[in-house]
């Protein structure tokens, strides 16, 4: 069996939930985010994407995944589910129907029953599916956050596969670095780092990377069309490494062939808005300090007009579309204080479409109990990549 963590570890995740259920006042949680499977039993796989739902009730009933056929063994070889209920593909297929089955079963009705709806795992038409199927029946709502509060700290085990996922993250650049010159093809360079992902043992991230040069280099998003760089030029890349679904990411803008006085500029204030974000990461103090820290350093040299309105957001284990673990996003006057365990990436992100000019720079954090690591080894500088 493929289980990453202990049963004694998922048995804790197990029963953390179960008692914030029933501090929260309710019977039981639809589970339709993977993230929320993983964490509290184990199970991996994109089945997602069709209906899929875990059922955790308040008590002590077994845990009960409900899946399609090719996810059956997925569940029994990657988790510490027991109880895996089926349903098959058909013409007017309601696995809803199977799910308020297994409900009856629990004793659900007329119960408050939580749900996960914000999550990719739960489309518009599937939640409409299970609303029509239980209205009435028992009483639904957003419990979105319950499993999410929490994912958001960290065990020992869980920080292992972080650390290991930023050593990747820090290989990955570096190799990058050396593919990046004058006439390099962009595929190259992103192979260059991808293999020295994979080469370590890690995973295919859950989104990205961002990888562009020229007028490209100032998204913040990837895009598709790889070119070759130019003979002066700039790259930015933005990238997650990632290690048994765990995630570190990175960011860089780099010179190609030589450097620019503007932003060299760009990249002294970048650095110091990023020193002084990560500075502002320490326990006890709310999330919205470090976006704070980010608008001063770049409003007071002058470019608020080329930073982002938010700069960086929680990590953890996740799974496509992207390698946000949200919310908390890291936005001005979020109250959310950080926490011992928390793991968070912080870019600070410069866009200047006046001048055509990009300048980014990012790494992963953890909050510590006196506060704060950055988990990569590597230092940023600004020098021309021949």
């Amino acid at each position: 069996m493929a289980l990453h963590f202990t049963r004694a570890e998922f048995a804790r995740r197990q029963a953390a939930a179960r008692a914030a259920l029933r501090e929260a006042g309710l019977d039981a949680l639809l589970l339709f985010a993977q993230e929320s499977l993983y964490y509290l039993t184990g199970f991996d796989s994109s089945g997602y994407v069709f209906f899929q739902c875990g059922v955790l009730t308040a008590d002590a009933q077994p845990f009960t995944l409900l899946t399609r056929r090719p996810d059956l063994e997925q569940a029994r070889r990657t988790s510490v589910i027991e109880d895996i209920r089926l349903w098959y593909d058909a013409d007017g297929a309601n696995p809803a129907l199977d799910l308020k089955g297994i409900l009856e079963e629990k004793g659900c009705r007329g119960a408050r029953v939580g749900v996960e709806l914000a999550t990719y795992g739960l489309t518009g038409a599937n939640w409409e599916r299970v609303r029509r199927a239980l209205e009435g029946w028992c009483r639904l709502e957003d419990a979105s956050d319950v499993v999410r509060a929490l994912r958001l700290v960290k065990s020992p085990a869980e920080l292992e596969y972080v650390r290991r996922a930023a050593a990747l993250a820090d290989d990955a650049l570096l190799a990058m670095i050396q593919a990046a010159r004058p006439g390099a093809f962009e595929g190259d360079i992103l192979a260059a780092g991808q293999s020295a992902i994979f080469r370590g043992g890690g995973d295919v991230a859950p989104s990205g990377p961002v990888l562009g040069s020229g007028e490209r280099a100032l998204l913040v998003r990837s895009s598709t069309g790889s070119t070759h760089l130019g003979e002066r030029d700039q790259l930015t890349i933005e990238f997650a490494a990632t290690y048994r679904r765990y995630t570190a990411c990175l960011m860089r803008t780099l010179a190609i062939g030589a450097t620019d006085p503007r932003q060299a500029r760009m990249f002294e204030v970048t650095r110091e808005a990023l020193s002084a974000m990560t500075d502002a990461a320490a326990p006890g103090r709310p999330l919205g300090e470090i976006d704070a820290a980010h608008r001063r350093a770049y409003d007071g040299a002058g470019f608020g007009h080329a930073r982002m309105a938010a700069c960086g957001y929680s990590l953890g284990a996740t799974y496509r579309p992207t390698w946000m673990d949200v919310p908390p996003m890291l936005y001005a006057g979020n109250p959310t204080p950080a926490r011992p365990g928390m793991v968070l990436f912080l870019h600070a992100i410069l866009a200047d479409a006046r001048a055509g000019l990009a300048m980014s720079l990012g790494h992963t954090i953890v909050v510590t109990e006196t506060g704060r690591e950055v988990l990569s080894r590597l230092t940023p500088v600004y020098e021309a990549c021949r």
